[in-house]
């Protein structure tokens, strides 16, 4: 990929996965997009450990990386598969994954990596607030249903008359002479 013809930011988006609850591109997908091999990026990254803490870079485990492959609709087997289970890179890993390996396409391409991981969470915070909005408006709804009821309820008791209990008027034979 040239400045000419970059690749969109929405192509990059899609190959952002969420794992153990951060949002990371593996190991192929950046070394396709810095234009290396996979063996070149992860030796870069090896010789270079000391810049990729945990919060930068993992390895998959087993069952991560099944659930991941399970996603993906066809196998690595036409390539040759995988030796090893592969590397995922969060946002700053994957910058300084750019760093270590030192090309201009890879220093080009984490430009837009930084973008894909922005969009993204750009998404997210809008979908976050839209929820929020949602549970708020929610919320002044039912607080103004139950207020609205209580005023139908007070109308209604003042709109009803009780049964009378009073005497009537005037004088009357005390028949039963309990007074009443």
């Amino acid at each position: 990929m040239t400045v000419a013809e970059p690749m969109q930011v929405e192509a990059l988006a899609q190959r952002i996965y969420r794992i153990r609850g951060l949002r990371v591109m593996l190991d192929a997908d950046l070394a396709e997009l810095y234009g290396v091999t996979t063996k070149r990026l992860n030796e870069q990254v090896k010789r270079n450990s000391d810049r990729f803490p945990s919060d930068f870079m993992f390895q998959l485990d087993d069952e991560e990386y099944a659930a991941l492959r399970s996603q993906f609709a066809t196998s690595n087997t036409g390539r040759g598969g995988r030796r090893y289970l592969p590397y995922a890179f969060t946002e700053h890993g994957a910058i300084m994954a750019a760093t270590v390996l030192n090309s201009a396409k890879a220093i080009e391409m984490s430009v837009f990596v930084v973008r894909a991981f922005v969009q993204l969470r750009e998404i997210l915070a809008t979908h976050q607030e839209l929820a929020e909005k949602l549970d708020a408006l929610e919320r002044t709804v039912s607080t103004h249903d139950q207020a609205i009821a209580g005023l139908i309820n007070a109308i209604r008791e003042l709109t009803h008359t009780p049964p009378s209990r009073s005497r009537p008027i005037g004088f009357t034979a005390d028949i039963h002479g309990d007074g009443q």
